[in-house]
């Protein structure tokens, strides 16, 4: 690590300017973004890249299964109160495409950062953030993440050592298990619904109890902890027992917990509830995500839903009977080629729905449906999908590879 007043010693500043260079290449290719090869040839030149950039702002690192882009823009907008903030936005979250996300920011006092759960130990170490928050932890990706018991673990060794402050949900066992190593921990009671990830004891394998919103396990005594924040539904309660007005353009329940977790981070801060949660009223959609559009004289509201998780969270937020429901399922690299969790999701919360069924794996989805009792038609793609609708809103769910071909699609 060099000494020098400037942070970026000459090697790093060609390692950035080689990296811009590439990522602008490939926009022009029509390759996307550029941030992670353009990260990537950066850190391949210095590979210390990362952790000099992180050392002259303070890092908020942000993970889970699901969530992490919505909130990671919330703690954006809200730390926006107290200075510039540079962040991975679009949600390029391992290494290099959050190389390339700080290497654009300059001026920026504040760094946000989305990190894939995988991820979080190593880029802690490099990024030295003052504060990380950890919202969940769900079955995703089956064929290649790590099964969560041992994801929970991996955080839990990476973070012993951490100075930061974690906030975390102190709903979800398996994140409390990961931060209880922690010497410095704000527990937020978030919520969780979906439950079938932690009915096991992280601690000792123990049967876990779950009475109400409390959880506990009746062999070793790992418990839930008491909560110093709290979503309480449409307001934020904070340490003091202050209550504080959600106001969200995103729906559903699970932006709200996102935006108490916020909340939190930003009063480590600095930033008050009541600035931090107006100034997260600006977000109107992330990276797609909520986005309502006309297409084929339709509204279309565009929702990723990417595992068990997600989908019973975004089932909850879908307006009711008898709006139609498009659901778009792929299987391929960034998914998880192993479609096996559609048999978790609980399909029949679509009842009275009218679906129709696209992606790569429509098949797989059709059969699902069928065992689930819906009434759904499978279709060749999303126009056709579309045109058995009729005019007015239409929900599409997508999981991520799906999501992105839609987007493209509607011209989003």
């Amino acid at each position: 690590m060099s000494g020098n007043s400037d942070p970026l010693s000459p090697r790093a500043k060609l390692a950035v300017t080689a990296g811009k260079a590439v990522a602008a290449a490939s926009r022009a290719a029509g390759r996307g973004s550029g941030s992670v090869i353009g990260g990537r040839v950066a850190l391949k030149l210095d590979p210390d890249l990362l952790a000099r950039l992180a050392q002259s702002l303070d890092v908020v690192l942000v993970s889970a299964t699901n969530g992490k882009t919505t909130t990671t823009r919330l703690i954006a907008e809200a730390l926006g109160a107290a200075g510039p903030v540079v962040s991975n936005a679009l949600g390029a979250n391992m290494p290099a495409g959050i190389t390339s996300a700080l290497a654009g920011g300059s001026e920026a006092r504040y760094g946000v950062i989305e990190v894939d759960e995988k991820y979080l130990a190593g880029v802690a170490r490099d990024t030295d953030p003052k504060c990380i928050a950890l919202l969940n932890l769900s079955r995703d990706q089956l064929d290649r993440a790590a099964e969560t018991r041992m994801l929970a673990e991996n955080w839990r060794e990476g973070l012993a050592g951490s100075k930061a402050v974690v906030v975390a949900n102190a709903d979800d066992p398996l994140v409390v298990w990961a931060a209880s190593s922690s010497p410095n921990v704000i527990w937020v009671a978030a919520g969780q619904m979906w439950k079938d990830d932690a009915w096991s004891c992280p601690s000792c394998g123990g049967v876990m109890q779950r009475p109400g919103d409390d959880w506990f396990c009746g062999e070793c005594g790992f418990r839930r902890p008491t909560p110093s924040w709290a979503l309480s539904g449409d307001h934020v309660l904070d340490p003091h027992g202050s209550a504080w007005p959600i106001h969200l353009q995103l729906p559903g329940r699970a932006n709200k917990a996102n935006a108490a977790s916020s909340a939190a981070v930003a009063a480590v801060f600095g930033v008050p509830p009541q600035v931090a949660l107006e100034r997260m009223y600006q977000v109107q959609a992330v990276a797609g995500r909520y986005d309502v559009v006309q297409f084929q004289q339709r509204d279309l509201r565009l929702l990723l839903a990417k595992n068990p998780a997600g989908w019973l969270e975004t089932f909850s937020l879908i307006d009711p009977p008898p709006t139609p429901v498009i659901l778009s399922v792929n299987a391929r690299g960034a998914d998880g080629t192993d479609t096996s969790w559609l048999w978790d999701v609980d399909y029949t919360r679509l009842s009275g729905h009218p679906i129709c069924v696209v992606g790569d794996r429509k098949l797989d989805l059709a059969v699902r449906l069928e065992v689930a009792n819906q009434h759904f038609q499978v279709c060749d793609n999303l126009d056709q999908a579309v045109q058995q609708c009729p005019p007015g809103r239409i929900e599409v769910i997508a999981n991520y590879t799906a999501f992105q071909d839609l987007r493209r699609r509607v011209g989003n």
